[in-house]
């Protein structure tokens, strides 16, 4: 008989895998208050109920008493860890982790770690989210302040993609008063920033941004390694770029960009000039030759090396590109084919930003109608849901794109000349 708590623990993962609440498992034949029991470790579990609920699940009672047939977790976590790079062992993890008895928390918590970067990796930020929880559940049982701050912070990244900014900014706070609270390394607490200044800007705080800008700048970038500084100083040009100083968010960037050589981390390297390239088409105006020099430089890697997420995230900066650039038809095109793919993996903003481009267009291709709903929808939706820069960046494009098709003059200019579409706000 396999001992408490891990029958409970195993007990559970296999209703909850076949999707039953508690009463739907027990029936008429247990105790739903029984059932929570056993769940929770509680309870030793008898061979009259081993025999019931084997029943109800539709498995033999080894299921639930017996050693898994699989290796255990910690050998499948040596055998992924040592794998040469470029081996995907994603799946056989995942199932270690469903037939894992949970005797081993901190083993636990590191496969979990590795399948949220994966599911992060390929985009699919759902199945990140769910992973990150447990993350979460298994650092505070370990006590460990660099589990709990490092779950959060991704589990903050993670929200924020998915647009849920509500939860994203209380995930990021907790994650900074751990680092803090702990005195954590520069690494952890520099990420828990990073990842704060960016929720905040995205919802509009841009005063709170600067100040936390400032604390970055002074306390942790004169000890941060090249990669950690090169990172920050993106994130700062991100907020220097919304509060309207484009001269010191394109310094900043170019600072960024020259700290890191592609043979130190060619995948950083190739991500901060994606960042860049997507910061440069929103100053006003458009730094559109610096961003097609950092937009190629990146795409010559992605070509190679680039995973399903990385590609669709180039092809949309490309259609944002092609539009500064004055090439509406190529713009078209390329954000059409990207929004009518089945298993599109963008991020929220990184969508939206793209439906606004494709109304836009709409606009533009005398389309005005449609093109005004879809960017109103849009803009509502962004509201509702806490991303207000979005949403001012939404307004602003569906009032300079309006104020375009209306003027003759306008009519004559390229996108490159006219309006970045960026919203100038002051912090609110």
């Amino acid at each position: 008989m396999l001992e408490q708590p891990y029958f409970g623990r195993r007990l559970k993962r296999l209703r909850l895998a076949r999707g039953l609440s508690q009463a739907g498992l027990v029936g008429e034949g247990m105790s739903t208050g029984y059932l929570s029991r056993l769940e929770s470790g509680d309870r030793r579990p008898t061979e009259r109920a081993v025999s019931y609920l084997a029943h109800r699940l539709g498995v033999d009672t080894s299921a639930l008493t017996g050693p898994s047939d699989e290796r255990s977790l910690t050998g499948v976590l040596a055998a992924v860890t040592s794998a040469p790079p470029g081996t995907d062992d994603t799946a056989a993890l995942s199932r270690a982790v469903e037939e894992d008895a949970g005797e081993d928390p901190a083993a636990r918590w590191q496969a979990l770690w590795l399948l949220s970067r994966a599911a992060g990796h390929d985009g699919d930020y759902e199945l990140e989210r769910t992973r990150l929880l447990e993350l979460i559940e298994l650092s505070d049982l370990l006590e460990a302040p660099e589990l709990r701050a490092r779950s959060r912070v991704r589990y903050a990244r993670c929200t924020r993609a998915l647009g849920d900014m509500r939860t994203a900014e209380p995930a990021a706070v907790e994650a900074l008063s751990v680092a803090r609270a702990a005195e954590l390394g520069v690494s952890d607490t520099l990420a828990a920033l990073m990842v704060l200044i960016s929720i905040e800007t995205e919802l509009g705080r841009l005063e709170t941004a600067g100040r936390h800008v400032a604390e970055l700048e002074r306390d942790l970038l004169p000890v941060a390694t090249s990669a950690q500084a090169a990172e920050a100083l993106w994130t700062a040009a991100v907020v220097s770029n919304r509060q309207g100083d484009d001269a010191t968010a394109r310094a900043r960037l170019d600072t960024a960009l020259g700290l890191l050589k592609g043979k130190d981390d060619l995948t950083l390297w190739t991500r901060l000039r994606a960042a860049a390239t997507a910061a440069a088409l929103q100053m006003s105006p458009p730094g559109v030759a610096a961003a097609e020099r950092w937009l190629d430089e990146a795409a010559s890697v992605l070509h190679l090396i680039g995973t399903p997420l990385q590609l669709q995230e180039l092809r949309a900066l490309q259609a944002h590109l092609a539009f500064h650039q004055g090439r509406l038809d190529d713009a078209r095109a390329l954000s059409r084919a990207l929004l009518a793919e089945e298993d599109l993996r963008l991020s929220y903003r990184d969508r939206v930003r793209l439906s606004v481009l494709d109304g836009r267009l709409m606009i533009l291709a005398g389309r005005a109608d449609e093109g005004v709903a879809a960017l109103q929808r849009l803009g509502r939706q962004a509201t509702e849901s806490g991303n207000l820069d979005l949403a001012a960046h939404i307004w602003q494009v569906l009032a300079t794109t309006l104020a375009d098709v209306r003027s003759p003059e306008a009519r004559t200019q390229t996108p490159e000349r006219g309006d970045s579409g960026r919203h100038r706000a002051s912090g609110s």
